[in-house]
């Protein structure tokens, strides 16, 4: 049986003496310094949660801005591309001019000629039948 004496007194009042020392120098510690960090986490995550948060603002705003970037180069290509065929159809144009206007001298060139041959041809079979009708008839006409 157990005998209430006063070995078992003390030994009750060491154990919360114990107790009372372990909680003041030992668990209040380490609580403290595990609410410490468990804060420090928190804290450590809603600065990375807000650095997130910025980042994805900041990757939208690109983005948005790269979309802005390629739709206004896409207008400027087009109306750089309009332009060129503007200038394509006026240059084609102007050769469509400038190779009419030759052909039609060329031809005006090759129809004077040909009259002028043609002339010429005339006077020289004039002269020349009018030599073979004096040799055939052997007299000067």
């Amino acid at each position: 049986m157990i005998t209430l004496d006063l070995a078992f007194i003390i030994q009750i009042v060491n154990f919360f003496l114990l107790l009372f020392i372990l909680n003041t120098f030992l668990y209040k510690p380490i609580r403290k310094a595990l609410a410490d960090r468990a804060a420090e986490i928190n804290g450590a995550r809603q600065r990375a949660d807000s650095v997130d948060a910025g980042v994805q603002e900041k990757v939208a705003a690109y983005e948005a801005r790269m979309r802005e970037v390629k739709a206004q180069a896409a207008v400027e290509r087009a109306a750089m591309m309009k332009a060129v065929v503007t200038e394509e159809q006026a240059l084609l144009e102007k050769a469509r001019h400038e190779a009419t206007e030759t052909i039609g001298a060329i031809r005006a060139k090759v129809a004077k000629e040909t009259a002028d041959a043609r002339e010429l041809l005339r006077t020289q079979a004039l002269l020349l039948s009018s030599d073979i009708c004096e040799k055939v008839l052997g007299r000067s006409l």
